[in-house]
């Protein structure tokens, strides 16, 4: 059978188990997008603040004479705005220098790897973000995945198996991507202290939502992790990612992480819309309370409903079970101008498909009182 013939016979069983994805074209972004002539609430983003279409942040394209970094960055792709804005970076999240990585999974599959190897031991929640598994699994460490959120198995895990490992790396999202809790950041920094473990924190989600002017989740819990990822694609609204810790942290990584050395260097014309979205996040605390807002009342009004509404953060999943069901939903939300759409297994475990709702905070309390009436029809 030709590759062709090979891959359509694949899709159409994905099909039949509801498992299919598509691209969607929209011609925008912002709490309300366009999808041809019409128009629909997003509340399926991840730009939180609401900065991916701020008119202030685009005014900064046009700073740098180039686009491209034209090199790897220790060829001659390091220019002195990838340094000033690594600077921004790590001040932002108050750690000392910060590295800047393509995507936050070119970060945590090329950071971990570069980390930990064969004679070590990581320790990743049951929940941790693909990115985080698969570095894991990179690193060819041996892996042990402790119950989600559960500091005292990770313990557990720790005394049974630290003393046959050179080094230890416990690994975790800090708001975890699918359910929108948080990981118990203080205890889990506490075991790992106990233990001679180093601490991996995942930021993606709740840099810039979190913490003190939105340095995120260990900011807020007076945890210092030894390595912090951070995304700019979410609440700042950008793209790409960064890696903060100790000067010996990112020098290590500028040479051994392989995501970063084999990779052409961050497209020097976003480099000053990053540093001003730094300025922008630390200022908008504003911004994240209505976020909290919003989501803090749909969460409490869809549990109202009978819905099963999991977590804590801006993040509000409602679980629905089969893939068939949550399709229909998401059908349904479409048809009334809303974008909500069905995750499915592998993303979540089978069984718990779902619609996974983020507000944001440029959207209004109407529009967000428009979701729940359109899932309040359903029950």
């Amino acid at each position: 059978m030709s590759l062709r013939d090979d891959l359509a016979v694949r899709l159409r069983e994905r099909e039949s188990r509801g498992l299919l994805r598509r691209l969607r074209a929209l011609a925008d972004v912002g709490p309300v997008v366009r999808d041809g002539a019409r128009s629909f609430l997003n509340f399926s983003s991840n730009d939180y603040l609401g900065f991916a279409s701020d008119p202030a942040l685009r005014s900064r394209l046009d700073e740098v004479s180039v686009i491209g970094a034209s090199a790897s960055r220790l060829i001659v792709g390091h220019l002195e705005e990838h340094d000033r804005t690594e600077e921004a970076l790590a001040a932002f999240v108050g750690l000392p220098s910060a590295l800047l990585f393509s995507s936050g999974y070119a970060a945590n599959v090329g950071a971990i790897p570069a980390l930990v190897g064969p004679g070590d031991l990581v320790l990743s929640d049951a929940w941790n973000h693909a990115s985080l598994i698969d570095g894991c699994r990179l690193s060819r460490a041996r892996i042990e995945v402790y119950p989600h959120a559960n500091a005292e198995a990770l313990e557990g895990l720790l005394r049974a198996h630290r003393g046959s490992a050179r080094h230890a790396l416990v690994v975790t999202d800090a708001i975890f991507s699918m359910d929108g809790d948080h990981a118990p950041l203080r205890e889990l920094a506490e075991v790992a202290r106990r233990h001679d473990a180093w601490l991996y924190v995942d930021e993606a989600h709740s840099v810039g939502v979190c913490g003190p002017s939105g340095a995120g989740l260990c900011a807020d819990l007076g945890v210092e992790p030894d390595v912090l990822l951070g995304t700019l694609g979410k609440a700042f609204g950008v793209a790409g990612a960064f890696v903060a810790g100790a000067p010996e942290l990112r020098e290590w990584l500028v040479n051994v992480a392989r995501s970063f050395v084999f990779s052409t260097g961050f497209p020097v014309a976003l480099l000053p819309v990053i540093r001003a979205a730094v300025e922008a996040v630390s200022a908008a605390d504003e911004r994240r309370a209505q976020l909290t807002s919003h989501a803090l009342r749909l969460r409490a009004a869809l549990r109202e409903l009978d819905f099963e509404v999991p977590g804590e953060a801006a993040i509000v999943p409602v679980v629905l079970g089969s893939n068939e069901r949550a399709l229909a939903v998401a059908a349904v939300l479409r048809d009334r101008g809303i974008l909500g759409l069905a995750i499915r297994p592998p993303t979540v475990p089978p069984g718990t498909a779902r619609l996974r709702l983020t507000p944001m905070a440029t959207h209004t309390p109407a529009q967000v009182e428009a979701v729940i009436e359109a899932l309040r029809s359903l029950r």
